[in-house]
């Protein structure tokens, strides 16, 4: 059932013979259902002009029809040539012009500049799909968006402000929320068939997006006279190559009165001689997360790489060790590590290990079974003696925060040796087991001053149980606060933590050697080996 009533015709008439397509058409006269948008285009139209053309009121069909641009066969397909280019002349992802509309009485809407028209039909979902399929990603849904030029919002303006004025003579009104948006139009014709062809549904939720990119290069200069009437709307943003981009635009067409824009710009707008171009078909995965714990068992390994001035100082580091496998199966281009506080890297970290996250950027695969992971743990493991990893597993964002949570709330328990600088019996250290709770001062360390700012945090040491070892060293056991400067505490860095070791042993202490015996966070959930 054709989807126009007898109080369209005017409408429809009146912007079929200023060169707008059907599906515009439809767009202006509130049809908000998807069936009539999804009809093939040369049904659509003789349709709309057989409805033009029937009824009682015949009168309406003397208003003069200007003959829509012809385009040459020739010209058309230079035109859709351009789909495999973009503005730089560089090859893009279309390789060849075979979507073109081989009618040579094409006529490229005035609105739309072609986009309800070229880049509806099934051959360019096609040609969109093969690229998806090349690109390698694994999905089970995607969600699909589209980036249009800034100038539509212009040409659809215009064209508001002509049906406008014409339906304001016959006392009906048209606001501009009453237009059925080009976006939900392009995608109520568009996402059957894309579901179609690639067999996974459409889901706006979906981590897997698949992303048009259209211009119009012969109507870019459309929004320049906003610039003009207001500058204020137009301001250079980062990563923006032109400052009319569409929220500007819609900001600056919102200020403008009706009166300057068509002392600017006509209405109805010219209709172009050619269709958009496609910049760039990308297609991206959103991250994953994978999460485990790690044992440290050198004395000589950075949690992160250690780079100073440019110049790498070790030549590998736990995250390393662990992510390059991850981004090789995970096939994905980059990737952000994290864990629950860090150890130095003359400190080893023993235990259970130390909970990490690793979130990896745009991979390509995304489908594992448990096995597979616990293959992967096990490549991880052999290829180092350096690290070991246990409760490898995919995770979700949301759960990295459980890990986060225990950075300053949780308790972290170390293994020191000490020296002193004076001798000791066993009885100078046993009153250490005795003190719960000890509240401490600590200035920020001299060592991490560069990287943290100047402060004083008290921090709790929960428990200690000291065991003599001769008469310049034992071996000392700590529960703390997450977040406590163990090494300072035990040599005071210059009177910057107190009370420390040395103050309370009266004696001049230093560390020897420091392990990390335990992290106590909850997470991730521990796996049968």
């Amino acid at each position: 059932m054709f989807p126009l009533t007898e109080e369209n015709k005017l409408v429809a008439h009146l912007l079929l013979s200023s060169g707008t397509c059907p599906r515009c058409i439809f767009r202006f006269c509130g049809v908000d259902f998807h069936a009539p948008y999804k009809l093939p285009y040369k049904e659509l139209l003789s349709d709309l002009q057989k409805f033009l053309k029937s009824g009682k009121d015949e009168s309406v069909l003397e208003v003069p029809n200007p003959p829509p641009k012809k385009i040459r066969l020739q010209e058309l397909e230079d035109g859709v040539d351009n789909l495999i280019r973009n503005g730089e002349g560089n090859i893009s992802y279309i390789e060849d012009g075979s979507i073109a509309s081989k009618n040579s009485n094409f006529s490229v809407c005035n609105v739309c500049l072609g986009i309800l028209q070229e880049f509806c039909e099934k051959e360019f979902i096609m040609k969109v799909c093969q690229k998806v399929e090349a690109s390698g990603f694994e999905f089970n849904n995607l969600v699909f968006s589209v980036s249009f030029p800034p100038q539509l919002s212009v040409r659809e303006h215009a064209a508001w402000l002509l049906v406008k004025q014409e339906m304001g003579k016959q006392s009906l009104s048209l606001g501009r929320t009453d237009i059925v948006q080009l976006k939900e139009a392009y995608k109520w014709i568009t996402h059957p068939l894309f579901s179609e062809e690639l067999g996974v549904p459409i889901d706006g939720k979906s981590l897997f997006e698949v992303s048009v990119v259209f211009a119009h290069p012969e109507t870019v200069e459309d929004c320049h006279f906003l610039g003009t009437i207001c500058p204020d709307c137009f301001k250079p943003a980062k990563n923006k190559q032109s400052v009319f981009t569409r929220m500007a635009v819609m900001k600056a067409l919102n200020k403008i009165t009706e009166e300057d824009f068509r002392k600017q710009f006509p209405c109805p707008p010219d209709s172009p001689k050619t269709v958009c171009t496609v910049l760039e078909i990308e297609c991206a995965h959103g991250a994953v997360f994978v999460a485990g714990r790690y044992n440290k068992y050198s004395r000589n390994l950075p949690q992160t790489p250690w780079i100073i001035d440019g110049e790498r100082k070790l030549e590998s580091s736990v995250e390393e060790l662990i992510s390059d496998h991850l981004l090789t199966v995970f096939k994905a281009e980059s990737f952000n590590f994290s864990s629950s506080g860090r150890e130095d890297v003359d400190v080893r970290t023993l235990g259970n290990g130390r909970p990490f996250a690793i979130e990896l950027v745009n991979p390509h695969r995304i489908h594992f079974t448990s096995q597979e992971i616990k293959e992967l743990q096990q490549k991880i493991n052999k290829s180092s003696d350096k690290i070991q990893v246990r409760d490898l597993q995919l995770v979700t964002r949301e759960a990295i925060g459980h890990m986060k949570e225990g950075e300053e709330e949780k308790t972290k328990t170390y293994s020191a040796l000490i020296w002193t600088n004076r001798p000791i019996q066993k009885k100078d250290t046993e009153f250490l087991n005795d003190i719960k709770d000890l509240k401490i001062d600590q200035k920020t360390p001299l060592r991490v001053l560069h990287r943290r700012p100047l402060a004083v945090r008290t921090r709790v040491i929960h428990s200690m149980e000291a065991h003599y070892l001769d008469e310049h060293h034992f071996r000392l056991y700590l529960k703390t606060q997450a977040g406590t400067y163990i090494k300072e505490f035990v040599h005071g860095d210059f009177g910057r933590t107190k009370p420390n070791i040395g103050s309370l042993m009266n004696v001049t202490a230093d560390i020897l050697e420091l392990d990390v015996e335990s992290v106590d966070v909850d997470w991730p959930p521990a796996l049968d080996d």
